[in-house]
């Protein structure tokens, strides 16, 4: 993963730069003698939050699934993140989470975790990335078109519009990978080809939060705790949390499920936050010096495209992150599942594969990848009745005993700690069901 193929290939191209196109980027860079990164905004060499990332202002955490993976590609980026100010700590000691009625018990997991702002992460990420010889950056440019071969079955590269002069370019590649995100053009662009768009999923669950930044003293002696309130469905609809992030600062953010969204305005802010069952972010709010005014972000629904399906796909192409699966964002899976999947790719060439069979079989192990935390998030949003979309079978039947988990949490040090794994996508949804665990959930008080 981190050794050098001595027979590498020639030309990757990595379609957008946020953080599941840099790991791409990183990924590729073992097996292919040069590899670009196009993205559509202009790109600064310091944390920023660029006009085609609203969701980066706001409140982001880092699943210790996505960070173990980080700190293998970058061994110094811990120390990095100290450095420029992050908390870096334990995932359950440091937690202070209310839930089903009461808080999941605290204990030292050995697992380290993080609380930063996304544009200082994928900042630190990016110049790792940038530093290496063999990858470059194009900004300000705009994909307009995949090029093929003259039978369509190959993809050769792409043409990309310069933003400032309106000039376009050919850029061709041995592979190109679609990381732009949500908004991906990929079915689109397949379908022009005489290819069959992958088919949907969606699952409409209207979240809305606003978010606001505030003074945190770093003298507090709760600074170094991350806190969360996680409602109790379908009872329940609001959520919020606040995070300690670098430039002593706290990131609180509060929203909920199916147009039970926070205003935006400071009464209606403020009110929203003291209405929430956990008066400790009521206290740092009414505490602390905002930094910012309140801001929004609106999430319709989670989307999922299955390629895993396409029985015809052109070689020399693959779709990677957010392009595939978006998540809703309330559970923080999106950056974990997007580094998960740049590993799958990274293992997938590091073996002899037979390039006319690479997009199938990366998209069939990206499938797997994706099963885990879209069984999860779509699992918790049909909670609610107001929720529409393809709903699992059997999901009611597992909410159930979902629910009991979670109230085991509040007390059992085991059950909470097998819980804190599967939510940080380290272990599969089954491990709840494990005896032991199944035998302390039924028999807890």
């Amino acid at each position: 993963m981190n050794g050098t193929n001595t027979s590498k290939r020639n030309h990757a191209l990595v379609l957008g730069a946020s953080l599941g196109g840099l790991m791409t980027a990183r990924a590729l860079s073992s097996h292919f003698q040069k590899v670009t990164l196009i993205e559509r905004d202009p790109v600064n060499r310091q944390p920023e939050s660029r006009h085609g990332q609203p969701q980066t202002r706001h409140l982001h955490g880092l699943l210790p699934g996505g960070f173990q993976i980080m700190l293998t590609y970058f061994p110094d980026l811990r120390q990095a993140l100290i450095d420029a100010g992050a908390n870096v700590a334990d995932f359950a000691e440091n937690m202070i989470w209310y839930t089903h009625g009461g808080y999941r018990r605290r204990f030292d997991m050995h697992l380290p975790a993080v609380t930063m702002s996304r544009p200082l992460l994928e900042h630190l990420i990016r110049e790792r990335v940038l530093a290496l010889p063999t990858v470059e950056l194009i900004d300000t440019s705009t994909v307009q078109h995949l090029t093929t071969t003259d039978n369509g079955q190959r993809i050769t590269g792409v043409v990309i519009r310069q933003t400032a002069t309106g000039l376009e370019k050919t850029i061709t590649a041995d592979l190109v990978v679609d990381a732009t995100g949500r908004g991906s053009h990929s079915p689109q662009w397949l379908h022009e080809l005489g290819y069959e768009a992958p088919k949907t999923s969606e699952v409409t669950v209207k979240v809305g939060y606003a978010t606001r930044i505030y003074k945190r003293d770093p003298n507090d002696s709760r600074t170094n705790c991350w806190f969360l309130y996680t409602p109790n469905a379908p009872t329940e609809k609001r959520f919020g949390g606040a995070f300690p992030v670098e430039g002593n600062r706290w990131v609180i953010s509060v929203g909920g499920w199916h147009g039970d969204s926070a205003p935006i305005d400071e009464a209606g802010f403020t009110n929203f936050v003291r209405s929430l069952p956990m008066p400790e972010l009521f206290d740092i709010i009414s505490n602390n010096e905002p930094l910012t005014e309140p801001y929004a972000y609106r999430f319709p629904a989670s989307l999922r495209r299955h390629y895993e399906s396409l029985n015809r796909f052109p070689v020399g192409y693959l779709v990677l992150g957010d392009a595939i699966s978006s998540f809703n964002p309330t559970y923080g899976q999106g950056m974990t599942s997007a580094c998960m999947q740049a590993l799958a790719l990274d293992k997938l060439l590091a073996d002899p594969v037979d390039e006319q069979k690479l997009a199938k079989t990366f998209f069939q192990r990206v499938a797997h990848i994706i099963d885990t935390p879209w069984q999860l998030a779509v699992g918790e949003d049909f909670r609610y009745s107001e929720t529409i979309g393809p709903k699992p079978a059997g999901v009611d039947l597992i909410n159930k005993y979902i629910s009991r988990v979670q109230r085991a949490t509040l007390h059992d040090e085991v059950v909470c700690a097998a819980f804190l794994r599967v939510m940080s996508l380290l272990k599969p949804p089954t491990s709840l069901f494990h005896p032991r665990i199944f035998w302390r959930v039924m028999t807890a008080n």
